[in-house]
């Protein structure tokens, strides 16, 4: 009989400096001060109740996976699979809202100065996948960046969600319901607010992913920066 390794969703399959550079020790950050976010890597950050966090996209190439939990209730998350039912379709567009696993809200577009194009539907990359696309050492991913980042701050994850997959651009075929990964579509210096809720910690990852196109063409994956608002 196969044996099978028990599957702990808080541990990484790698590590990256995610975990040795966290914004603060507890992830508390300055309002008004620019945070960047490496290539590859991720890093989380304290929200409280109704703040607003700008996350901007330098280069324009660069898909931002963006989770969220509830901090102090970690079984709560920002949920793909809720929000899609709570918004009826597959597209979010400025002024949309976000729910958490449990439908609360929790996450508001207050702002998208970018052609709009983000995805909702497609899970983190992870180690897993990029065995998948033929990677036979190691790849840093999305879903190791999220661990870590908690991990940076003293915290963890209970469940990898699927992440707001901010500028990733996933068209859907109406006739067939096929998927395409594409180039995003965001320019240098793009930008989007968010609001949140609830007391959240947010886990921004500058996605890693350089076996498909989803980061450009031609490019190499680069860095995000987010600045948070004062109450």
């Amino acid at each position: 009989m196969m044996s099978q390794q028990t599957y702990d969703p808080s541990q990484p399959d790698g590590y990256n400096d995610t975990i040795k550079k966290p914004i603060s020790e507890d992830g508390i950050a300055e309002a008004g001060k620019r945070y960047i976010i490496p290539a590859r890597q991720g890093r989380a950050v304290r929200l409280k109740q109704e703040q607003i966090i700008a996350i901007y996209n330098p280069k324009g190439n660069q898909v931002c996976d963006f989770f969220a939990i509830i901090d102090g209730s970690e079984s709560e998350f920002l949920s793909m699979e809720h929000s899609r039912t709570a918004l009826g379709r597959v597209y979010v567009k400025e002024g949309d809202i976000l729910v958490t696993n449990l439908r609360h809200p929790l996450i508001e577009i207050i702002e998208d100065r970018s052609p709009g194009v983000h995805d909702i539907l497609m899970a983190c990359c992870d180690h897993a996948r990029y065995q998948q696309l033929g990677a036979t050492e190691y790849h840093d991913n999305c879903a190791d960046n999220l661990r870590m980042s908690l991990m940076a701050i003293n915290a963890q994850v209970k469940h990898i969600p699927s992440p707001f997959n901010i500028w990733m651009n996933i068209p859907v075929t109406k006739e067939s319901g096929e998927i395409s990964w594409d180039p995003p579509v965001s320019s240098a210096g793009d930008y989007i607010r968010l609001k949140v809720y609830e007391d959240c910690i947010v886990i921004m990852a500058a996605c890693p992913q350089d076996m498909t196109s989803v980061n450009g063409v031609g490019v190499q994956p680069c860095e995000l920066e987010f600045e948070l608002e004062a109450l």
